[in-house]
């Protein structure tokens, strides 16, 4: 069997992230198809505590102390330093040296890192190897840019921005030359990678699943609350979804409000910063916050809403929310890369009021939920098992070598 070197910028578990579900469970289904060595950053003092579930399907782990130093001062030392501050960030000589000592006298017939900011170490670490591969939990380049065009920032933050967005593209432009593969996680990714630099089949497109042995709608059958609902799930830091929750509360809630006055929506995440936490007061808010086990709020919930507006990266939500058959309403962008079909699958909405409207067909109509959901389940079960998944970038991954 042939051997994989997978280098991430963290351990990822528990499971608290949708790029910690991503990587964990390719990772395990990789397992099935390559011997392993794994070599993690490790910022976080339980991670040690993890180590034995790696080594249940790795051949070898090791989880490197790290921590991120100071950001770099704008004027004096990052606007003249040609790497982007965002990758300086996650630079470390001495973890360098650590994975050159994990990796001495080690033959891969593949190195996959995840993302951008792991470049610089595995440009130094392995500058000829033939099958270096990327696999992006989110395309920064893309992601900054929404961020960029999207959010209400001062004249000084956009200026860092700008800086900070010619600098990636440079870098963008080397790890297209350089790398065997880039794996995303949707087409707007490849699109907009594509419109960049040009179109190239070694971008390859991988989208997200479920754990569909967790996330069982068979083990959890759906009890709704008494009165309408809706779960919004997912970090409650992370810019795209604190993003959507305020375009939801400002433009779309009251319109949902204004026609179903007994209608709640439930708010599951961790990490909620004081403007998401404020949403508690707001008539027809129910804040949950951190939970242990989301499972029963997708069992109780009529439906679950996706309002992104900044895309790229993982969308995990959508899938696991189907595998439980709770029905969907999200923006186009917010369930890109699955194939999914509107009015089939799910509901997908762009506008303030055509999303209340899909939200209130929902709530509106028992059959349609139960029939949609049942629909979307049957698709989440048929594509996007993560050992389908891992099958498919298997496959992809023996096409770099030259052994059959």
């Amino acid at each position: 069997m042939k051997r994989l070197l997978i280098f991430l910028p963290y351990v990822p578990y528990p499971l608290m992230r949708g790029t910690y579900q991503r990587v964990y469970h390719l990772a395990e289904a990789l397992a099935g198809h390559f011997e392993i060595d794994l070599f993690c950053l490790s910022s976080e003092p339980e991670d040690a505590s993890h180590l034995a579930r790696f080594q249940g399907f790795c051949r070898r782990v090791h989880f490197e102390p790290f921590q991120h130093a100071p950001w770099a001062p704008f004027l004096t030392n990052r606007l003249w330093h040609p790497l982007p501050v965002t990758v300086r960030h996650w630079w470390s000589p001495q973890v360098l040296v650590a994975l050159r000592q994990f990796t001495h006298g080690q033959t891969y017939a593949v190195v996959d890192f995840c993302d951008l900011v792991l470049w610089p170490y595995v440009k130094a670490a392995f500058p000829q190897h033939p099958a270096r591969v990327m696999d992006r939990s989110r395309v920064d380049w893309l992601f900054q840019t929404e961020v960029l065009h999207t959010l209400n920032q001062g004249w000084f933050s956009k200026l860092k921005a700008r800086e900070n967005l010619g600098k990636i593209a440079r870098l963008e432009r080397e790890v297209r030359r350089e790398l065997a593969l880039t794996v995303v996680c949707g087409p707007d990714d490849k699109t907009f990678l594509e419109q960049k630099l040009g179109p190239d089949e070694r971008v390859f497109v991988l989208p997200n699943g479920a754990n569909v042995g967790f996330f069982n709608a068979d083990e959890w059958p759906c009890q709704p609350t008494a009165q309408p609902s809706a779960l919004f799930c997912g970090a409650l830091d992370y810019t795209p979804n604190t993003d959507g929750l305020a375009w939801y509360f400002e433009v779309i809630h009251p319109l949902v409000l204004a026609r179903c006055p007994d209608f709640t929506v439930m708010l599951v995440g961790k990490n909620p910063g004081a403007a998401v936490r404020a949403y508690a007061a707001l008539p027809g808010v129910e804040f949950a916050g951190e939970v242990p086990d989301v499972r029963p709020f997708y069992q109780k919930a009529w439906l679950q809403i996706v309002p992104l507006r900044i895309g790229g990266g993982t969308r995990l939500k959508i899938a696991e929310g189907l595998a439980m058959a709770n029905p969907v309403v999200s923006t186009t962008l917010g369930a890109q890369g699955l194939e999914l079909h509107h009015d089939q699958h799910l509901l997908l909405a762009d506008a303030p009021q055509s999303f209340a409207d899909a939200m209130l067909r929902y709530l509106n109509d028992a059959d349609l939920r139960r029939r949609q959901a049942a629909a979307g389940r049957g698709r989440i079960l048929e594509l996007y098992t993560w050992r389908a998944l891992g099958k498919r970038l298997a496959d992809r991954l023996n096409s770099l070598t030259d052994i059959p």
